[in-house]
């Protein structure tokens, strides 16, 4: 079945103490965004008064500095203050120009994703702000706007009490113990507080949707899917922001479950490799006769599939998969894959007429080997699958396609 889907009150302030506006995280001066449709909403964010944050001094735990990306407790070991000097620490380390900003549906990302940019421009770059969007958008838009680098404020498939950051340079390579993020580290603990220190940088409202749907769309023949009977759980995470756009264009039955976006994830944790978080896509898909249950986790660039029988569908088969579509249009193409695979992933590679090339496990790695060989596709294990014409970057959306 698999084969045939992949074919086809005064108001509060904000962390440099002006008032919040309608959108918390935007200053009144770059209340006009560009042309395009309207941004989605965030849900409510926990609000500071001035009184509050006088009275509370920054927490920011070194430990939240992970191998891949900044992930801790809001606010026990990260709150507003911290993420501004993470945002602050991040531009005087790479001295970036400009970058984008963008947070996931948790209920603490809107503050801190205000604190990241004041932040960033504190230091002197200029910033886009992106809004509510998917970890793979702010990917895209780094490489299709040829910015410096940005920072997506999320948490990924970790419980609700988190937050995090998931930082990349120019090109989306990632940010991560082995590239800079302890350099961060180092210098974000090590702001007191909030100065500028020279010309402060622009801020302005960017809108990537359009672009980022049609550049998803553009991975598949729209007219060529069949008319399936699809199953959708998006965990009241990203995806139920991401995907009405794409399905919209697509002649597909999309049988939609826990679309609203919601950071304290009523329905069960936005974890799919998980079994237990399975259980709800893999009832649903044999209730509804559908062809194929797909289940998304937080942030969206993680999306994992059990077929038409119910039965879960690894990441390596799917990697499989994957490449053999991808070498339908492309033979002869690389194609990385992680250390963990079975044997079935080189073996299908070298039957559809690509070139196998194994790697180490980790998604800057994954990445950074990509660019090295000029390889078209990589795909690990986990669930990241990684597309060089998507600014060579991981995607959720586009294996669902």
């Amino acid at each position: 079945m698999l084969q045939r889907a992949a074919i086809g009150i005064s108001p509060p302030l904000g962390p440099r103490g002006r008032p919040h506006t309608t959108q918390p995280w935007r200053s009144k001066r770059n209340a006009q965004r560009r042309p395009g449709r309207p941004l989605p909403q965030s849900p409510p964010e926990r609000r500071w008064t001035q009184a509050s944050r006088l009275a509370s001094r920054p927490v920011l735990d070194p430990k939240v500095f992970k191998a891949y990306d900044v992930r801790g407790i809001y606010p026990a070991e990260i709150d507003e203050e911290g993420a501004y000097a993470i945002g602050r620490a991040f531009v005087e380390q790479f001295e970036p120009k400009r970058i984008a900003v963008g947070h996931d549906m948790r209920v603490s990302s809107p503050g801190l994703t205000e604190a990241v940019t004041d932040g960033a421009a504190d230091a002197g770059a200029d910033v886009l702000q992106l809004g509510l969007i998917g970890t793979e958008m702010l990917y895209f838009a780094v490489g299709d706007l040829g910015l410096d680098g940005g920072v997506a404020v999320t948490a990924s498939h970790n419980p609700k009490e988190y937050t995090g950051m998931k930082i990349v340079r120019r090109g989306a390579l990632p940010v991560g113990g082995e590239s800079g993020l302890l350099d961060i580290r180092d210098r974000a603990v090590e702001i007191k507080g909030r100065s500028e220190t020279g010309k402060r940088g622009r801020v302005e409202p960017y809108d990537i949707w359009p672009a980022y749907v049609d550049r998803v769309l553009s991975f598949v023949d729209v007219q060529a899917i069949k008319p399936l009977r699809v199953v959708i759980d998006a965990a009241n995470g990203m995806a139920g922001a991401m995907l009405p756009r794409v399905l919209d264009r697509l002649p597909i039955d999309a049988i939609r479950f826990f679309f609203e976006p919601d950071g304290s994830f009523p329905n069960h944790p936005p974890n799919p490799l998980l079994p237990e978080n399975r259980e709800f896509i893999v009832a649903k898909t044999l209730e509804e006769g559908a062809d194929l249950g797909a289940a998304f986790d937080g942030d969206a660039d993680r999306c994992f599939f059990v077929d038409d029988t119910g039965e879960f569908v690894p990441g390596d088969f799917v990697t499989a998969l994957l490449a053999a579509s991808l070498l339908e249009k492309e033979p002869g193409a690389k194609i990385i894959y992680d250390l963990r695979a079975s044997w079935a992933v080189p073996e299908t590679i070298v039957r559809a007429g690509g070139v196998p090339l194994i790697n180490r496990v980790g998604h800057a790695f994954i990445k950074q080997r990509m660019r090295d060989e000029g390889a078209a596709f990589g795909g690990e294990v986990s669930g990241h699958y990684y597309f060089r014409d998507f600014s060579q970057a991981d995607s959720g959306v586009v294996p669902f396609l």
